[in-house]
């Protein structure tokens, strides 16, 4: 009777804590690293955006300028 191996093991409350604590951290570490990869892709979405829009208002200028030249030269 003496024989720990007869004997169950049992878990204990503070091992049980540091595992839920463990699993908590997982979780959160998923959701903020799923955010911060959300983020990103707009973050990119946007730079393409204000590219575009840059690139758009450059191609303006330079429409109105050669219609200027052409304008003054016959």
């Amino acid at each position: 009777m003496s024989d720990p191996s007869v004997y169950e093991r049992f878990d204990c409350a503070p091992g049980l804590k540091l595992q839920a604590h463990e699993r908590v951290t997982a979780i959160h570490h998923e959701n903020i690293t799923r955010r911060m990869d959300r983020l990103e892709e707009m973050m990119e979405r946007m730079e393409r955006r204000l590219w575009l829009t840059v690139y758009g208002v450059v191609a303006v200028i330079l429409s109105q300028a050669v219609q200027g030249f052409l304008v003054v030269t016959p």
